[in-house]
């Protein structure tokens, strides 16, 4: 499979990259630090480019088959107007659109939309001060894609460390189980990976933790 990881350059994005490699898979890596990624491989092809720009995504979109967003953004920025999920996100589904790709599989993370509610009262004055900004954008961009007629999965991580790849994790798919917790980005890069060829979590927002 052909795939297109968007925000492919660190964190996420990048531990996915390498995952899809060893699991066979064609990967076109879009960031604006592309060519810094410090991976090598025939079947990578670095692409610069910005999400927001609507010829880049154009472009990156050409003979894919899927499509896996890991957006982030930095410490600073999340005490300022938060816009890039939102944005990005509606430049990815008018291309994804124009040239026929069905399968979106995006990152947002625990406390996104519908999962905000399942926050703990200790969690949540702390939650909304750090992440708020970030998260209501996040929140936009789930309803924009649940929106977009796409063939979605949303992943909704908990806490994201920096731990190694175990396998072992918890997928709470019901509204009833979702809790905050734990994970490393390396599992979650595991999750997304497995998404490419499995439709189980079509339509769904499951939460990911240890």
């Amino acid at each position: 499979m052909r795939i297109l990881i968007i925000g492919a350059s660190k964190g996420i994005g990048l531990e996915t990259t390498r995952q899809a490699l060893a699991a066979g898979h064609h990967v076109r890596a879009l960031a604006r630090s592309a060519t810094a990624i410090a991976v090598s491989n025939p079947s990578l092809e670095k692409m610069p480019g910005d999400a927001l720009k609507p010829e880049d995504v154009e472009a990156a979109l050409a003979g894919v088959g899927v499509v896996i967003q890991t957006l982030g953004v930095g410490l600073g920025e999340l005490f300022r107007p938060v816009h890039l999920f939102s944005d990005a996100t509606r430049v990815l589904i008018a291309a994804m659109n124009r040239q026929g790709v069905k399968r979106l599989i995006c990152v947002t993370g625990f406390g996104a939309g519908d999962s905000r509610a399942s926050i703990s009262c200790l969690q949540r004055l702390p939650f909304q001060i750090v992440l708020g900004r970030a998260y209501d954008d996040k929140t936009l961009q789930e309803t924009l894609i649940k929106e977009s007629g796409l063939d979605w999965t949303i992943a909704r991580p908990g806490v994201l460390t920096s731990g190694p790849r175990t396998g072992r994790y918890r997928i709470l798919a019901e509204a009833s189980q979702w809790r905050n917790g734990i994970i490393s980005r390396a599992n979650v890069a595991e999750f997304l990976v497995r998404q490419i060829g499995d439709g189980a979590f079509i339509r769904k927002t499951p939460v990911l933790i240890n």
